[in-house]
């Protein structure tokens, strides 16, 4: 994708084939820059502070964290330790998960003096897979798109949180079909949920649409059931954090209660994902995908831009106030009206992914 007219992704190798380079995503929309990651402490603390997130662009961060750690020191116990810190970083993104355990299978049998080429080697192809990947969850969307009827001169889609480029390596998970619309001619308009407490929607996928010039309008994220009772919703699109076998979504706060107000107004709810963030191993997400409990300040305190053009953090909550921020929440599958992946759209079950997916059986 492009900013100001010149083509990013958000994660990238430095010239001097070491240093990883990411957007700085907790300065956006307001500030544009770039970091260096130049060892894996810098890799996991970007992952934390959410300098980098999105379930995809988490799982490349932590490659490329792994291959720094090897850039450092490639011995057995440094990989180790590397997984492990990586791992710890954030509990609920699938992705995570699976790129560390993909560099670490790939990288044990390996002799220390070849772990640090093969190790970047790896994480560049996992950006690079993730890139494809997303590309075609946007044709498959693209193509229900194309079959949606508008009530209006135009589609209106409703999203929660940011899939975007932002939160992958680029043209994003959700957003991606919604991209491949518009520069197909097809007229589109966006209805963006703030997303509360962090305001991923206002401040980035606002961000990101704008600068690829996708009409779309910001709302407070208790807006959204009101315009689709009013007819002013075709269809709306999320990302995923973690799938599970049979069906359940786990995404950003607040996604169950847009998908109860699509459900309740006959609302196509669809959610984009790839295959990395599907976690084969459970079925049922409400008691067993783990749900990060954020700080207390993302509730309590807001940032922002003054009128002078400062950045300034401000508490909009009372003293002593508690404040309580759990991150995600679950979706159960019979909410969802297709999950749209790189393979093609299944149905929200075990029976649809592994129609996708059959190579999975084996793990029924």
């Amino acid at each position: 994708m492009k900013v100001d007219g010149k083509p990013y992704r958000t994660i990238w190798l430095a010239s001097d084939g070491k240093t990883v380079q990411v957007i700085d995503q907790t300065l956006l929309p307001h500030a544009f820059v770039v970091r260096d990651l130049q060892n894996v402490a810098n890799a996991t603390n970007a992952i934390k502070t959410m300098v980098v997130r999105g379930a995809p662009l988490i799982g490349a961060a932590a490659a490329y964290g792994m291959a720094l750690a090897m850039a450092e020191d490639p011995s057995d116990a440094a990989l180790a330790g590397a997984h492990k810190l990586l791992l710890d970083s954030r509990p609920t993104a699938v992705n995570l998960r699976w790129a560390l355990d993909d560099l670490r299978a790939l990288l044990q049998p390996l002799p220390p003096a070849k772990r640090r080429e093969a190790a970047y080697k790896r994480a560049a192809e996992i950006c690079d897979e993730d890139v494809e990947i997303c590309r075609r969850i946007g044709e498959n969307g693209l193509g229900l798109i194309r079959k949606l009827k508008p009530r209006g001169d135009r589609i209106n889609a409703l999203t929660h949180c940011n899939a975007g480029w932002l939160a992958t390596v680029d043209w994003g998970t959700a957003l991606s079909p919604i991209y491949q619309a518009h520069n197909a001619g097809i007229p589109i308009h966006v209805w963006v949920d703030e997303t509360r407490p962090r305001n991923q929607g206002a401040s980035l996928t606002a961000w990101e649409l704008g600068k690829h010039g996708v009409p779309h309008t910001v709302i407070a994220d208790n807006a959204g059931g009101h315009l689709m009772q009013h007819g002013q919703v075709d269809f709306c699109i999320v990302g995923s954090d973690r799938t599970t076998r049979s069906g359940d979504v786990c995404n950003k706060i607040g996604t169950y209660l847009k998908a109860l107000a699509a459900h309740d107004n006959g609302v196509p709810f669809y959610v984009g994902l790839p295959y990395p963030t599907i976690d084969w191993t459970i079925s049922d997400g409400v008691a067993e995908i783990p749900i990060e409990e954020r700080s207390a300040r993302e509730v309590s305190h807001m940032t922002g831009r003054t009128g002078t053009g400062e950045i300034a953090t401000v508490q909009i909550l009372p003293d002593g106030s508690a404040a309580a921020n759990p991150g995600f929440d679950v979706t159960p599958a019979r909410l969802v009206s297709g999950l749209i992946t790189e393979r093609g759209v299944a149905a929200a079950s075990e029976a649809g992914l592994l129609a996708l997916y059959p190579e999975q059986a084996r793990a029924a």
